[in-house]
């Protein structure tokens, strides 16, 4: 009797499903929500401001038509007249090096302040904290003031002192006639004034480094310096990189001090900074175009500035 030979059933084709649609992502609601008070508040009190600079940029706009005339459109002139002015890039360039100089001390010393309040003893920081509070909370143009006293050409506690030591007589010596001793002076202030945020900050930032890692190092044979550039900078390079791009902003746009400082004994002329500039173009010479297209100049600066924090912030986080 012959056996028929079964063969095994085949599988059954899998069925492949049809591919769902793809559901857009819908944005939530109730932020944008929350927030459109914020954004409406902000979008006038700051979105007005520039779109009206920039639009002034564009006209003749003279004292007349601050009394009602109407401002005649001259295009690109008031950009063309202040890109080719020297006295403005002269301004322009005083500015970024003052900047410059006062961004790198200011990091440097309010790095190694907190440096040294992690060493110190808990009476002591508080101490060093209750100073630096001190200067912190000082409105800028009482400390300017009270900084110009010190430097006074008559009766300042700085010629002063020089008549006592050095037998000479300094009394009459004016500190802030001379563009270098007035930029000196106004580098001392705006760095002693901006050391205790990058201090606590700086020093926020390192307290939060483990430890174990620091003890590590020094059992490898690092150094103070060693540990701090190969160890405690890594840890804290994205606070550093918030810090000195704000550092560059606000001592770029530094006002009230150098205004401050010229009524004291300044030559304006030699010792005008992009804020001072502006602030003379319009209010002073009554030319509010031109100061516009300078004033809206000087914000794209601060742009560019503020998208790269912004970026580098960003790229940050993803890590």
């Amino acid at each position: 009797m012959s056996s028929l030979a079964t063969e095994p059933a085949a599988p059954p084709a899998s069925v492949s499903s049809p591919p769902r649609p793809r559901r857009r992502r819908r944005l939530p609601t109730v932020p944008w929500l929350l927030l459109s008070a914020s954004i409406l508040i902000l979008g006038v009190l700051t979105g007005y401001p520039v779109v009206r600079m920039l639009v002034m940029s564009f006209q003749e706009y003279e004292r007349a038509q601050v009394m009602g005339m109407p401002a005649e459109w001259v295009g690109f002139d008031n950009y063309t007249a202040i890109l080719t002015d020297s006295a403005f890039w002269a301004v322009l360039g005083r500015s970024i090096l003052f900047m410059l100089v006062a961004v790198v001390l200011t990091m440097v010393l309010g790095t190694l302040i907190a440096l040294l309040m992690m060493r110190l003893g808990k009476g002591l920081r508080l101490l060093v904290s209750v100073g630096l509070l001190l200067a912190w909370s000082m409105p800028p143009l009482s400390s300017t003031t009270i900084w110009g006293w010190i430097f006074d050409t008559q009766y300042g506690l700085v010629n002063n002192l020089l008549t006592r030591f050095t037998g000479e007589r300094w009394f009459g010596h004016s500190w802030l006639l001379d563009p270098l001793g007035f930029f000196t002076i106004l580098t001392f202030i705006i760095v002693w004034g901006a050391i205790p945020f990058v201090a606590f900050t700086m020093y926020a930032g390192l307290s939060q480094i483990p430890g174990e890692v620091l003890e590590a190092a020094q059992l490898d044979g690092a150094g103070a310096f060693a540990r701090f550039r190969l160890v405690m900078l890594p840890y804290v390079r994205t606070i550093v990189t918030v810090l000195v791009v704000l550092s560059m902003i606000w001592d770029l746009k530094v006002f009230p001090q150098v205004y401050a400082l010229q009524d004291i004994g300044g030559d304006r002329q030699k010792t005008n900074t992009i804020g001072v500039y502006i602030y003379q173009m319009g209010m002073g010479q009554g030319h509010f175009g031109t100061a516009s297209a300078i004033a809206f100049v000087f914000v794209a600066i601060m742009l560019l500035l503020s998208i790269y924090y912004v970026r580098r912030t960003m790229k940050e986080e993803e890590l």
